[in-house]
């Protein structure tokens, strides 16, 4: 039996395209290996969203080639499609593809095993308008299910390379999410994260559809499903019309992950991010008129050239004002090849991390102070995995579905069950908790899938 291994960098996307690609491989009858073992064929799916993300993809594509000279060593993802000529230029690389055209992966595989000439098979990604269906009915992590709704992005912010690398805005077609999230569904997976690379802009290439129709379809058509997450969503994508579907829905979430970027008007011009500090803080507001519990997670790029302290400090007293209930903080990071990276004024790297340290200073007390609302509250929970830090505790962690991350006690069989407990404890990074009972369906299990 043949045997194949995967080596997945970067973001959510990347992972579920992952899978996407070891289930053409599974149809084809491969055995999957570990990565760190001996296999037939090696596929590594790269990022390119920072120089080190670069730099990582081929470190890891050198690792393969020595682990087993003889492989047919496969580079898919960003980095390929932004640098194939890098990439082939990798002595051992038998092939590379970008971010589209997957579904040929084996047919590449055999090319060359019949004809041992290495094969590029990267196109412009800018041409491409039509969303590539790879379908992914079962994940290798048993808890919760990616569903990817629509790949690339139209905004071109200074930072970022992603553009380059995806392809302009190309939403999938609804039936198809529709269908994969029902089938997922069936397959037992209660909570379904949507992802994208620009997942709120969902329906902007379409007609008479959009992100908050999708939505209010899921909601009403998917049987069976517990939980929806959106990944991710910018605040210009919030619209009344959405904000009015999450209100009605019982399923989606009471949590949004809304990238800020910056706090200060002045930054956000130069990020040439399409929105400012007031109508962000008023999304922000008209969400939690609806939701006073939300919680709303964000990502902050400090040190952005020209940065000042001043600028610095709007972002701050922001982000304190808005109580985001956690944040990502990322030190800005020259891209090659973004027109950041050739502004002047670049910020030393000191002062960048001085500023990662008191935002996350500040991001640990909020988060704090958001968890202590549920003291003694009983949330539903999806246990994920064993606390590793002590296995032998018996304690599991998992999510409530406002995010927040929970220590209690339970067994294996209730892994990817809804289990309620009650928060005794609130705290960051975890909360602790005590076991209620496990939340059973009085449903039918499965679900025909319409063809």
């Amino acid at each position: 039996m043949p045997t194949v291994a995967f080596h997945t960098l970067g973001c959510k996307v990347n992972h579920y395209e992952t899978e996407a690609i070891w289930q053409l491989f599974k149809k084809a009858g491969y055995e999957r290996k570990d990565f760190e073992s001996r296999a037939d064929v090696y596929v590594i799916n790269t990022c390119t969203v920072t120089n080190t993300g670069d730099k990582k993809s081929r470190q890891v594509i050198r690792r393969a080639i020595r682990r087993n000279p003889d492989a047919v060593v496969c580079v898919t993802g960003c980095y390929a499609q932004t640098s194939p000529a890098e990439v082939m230029a990798i002595p051992g690389v038998d092939i590379v593809i970008g971010t589209q055209d997957r579904g040929k992966i084996l047919e590449y595989v055999e090319q060359f095993q019949r004809e041992r000439q290495p094969i590029n098979a990267v196109h412009n990604i800018m041409k491409t308008r039509v969303f590539e269906e790879m379908d992914v009915p079962e994940f290798s992590d048993r808890t919760r299910a990616s569903l990817k709704i629509q790949e690339g992005c139209n905004n071109f912010c200074t930072f970022c390379i992603i553009p380059w690398a995806r392809g302009l805005m190309r939403s999938r077609d609804p039936k198809e999410i529709i269908r994969q999230a029902q089938q997922l569904v069936n397959a037992g997976y209660k909570e379904i994260v949507l992802t994208g690379i620009h997942t709120g802009g969902y329906g902007t290439d379409m007609k008479d559809y959009n992100f908050a129709a999708l939505l209010r379809d899921l909601d009403e058509q998917v049987v069976g499903l517990k939980r929806l997450r959106i990944s991710s969503i910018e605040a210009s994508q919030i619209t009344d019309e959405v904000i009015e579907v999450l209100r009605r829905s019982d399923k989606i979430v009471r949590h949004l992950h809304i990238p800020l970027q910056s706090g200060s008007n002045t930054v956000l011009k130069r990020m040439r991010r399409k929105y400012t500090t007031e109508f962000f803080a008023e999304r922000l507001a008209r969400l939690r008129e609806v939701f006073p519990e939300l919680a709303i997670t964000s990502d902050v790029i400090v040190g952005f050239p020209g940065e000042t302290e001043e600028e610095f400090m709007e972002t701050y007293n922001f982000v304190r004002e808005q109580r985001f209930s956690e944040l990502h903080v990322f030190p800005y990071s020259k891209r090659t090849g973004t027109p950041a990276a050739r502004m002047p004024n670049q910020v030393d790297e000191d002062v960048k991390h001085d500023r990662v340290r008191r935002l996350i200073a500040l991001s640990d007390q909020l988060a704090k102070e958001y968890a202590s609302q549920f003291e003694g509250q009983v949330l539903e929970v999806i246990p994920e995995e064993r606390d590793k830090e002590n296995p032998e505790s018996g304690l599991y962690i998992g999510y409530t579905d406002n995010y927040l991350k929970v220590k209690f006690p339970a067994t294996e069989e209730m892994v990817g069950e809804i289990v309620k407990v009650k928060i005794k404890k609130a705290g960051y990074p975890y909360n602790e908790g005590e076991f209620v009972r496990v939340v059973t369906d009085d449903i039918p299990q499965s679900v025909k899938l319409s063809s």
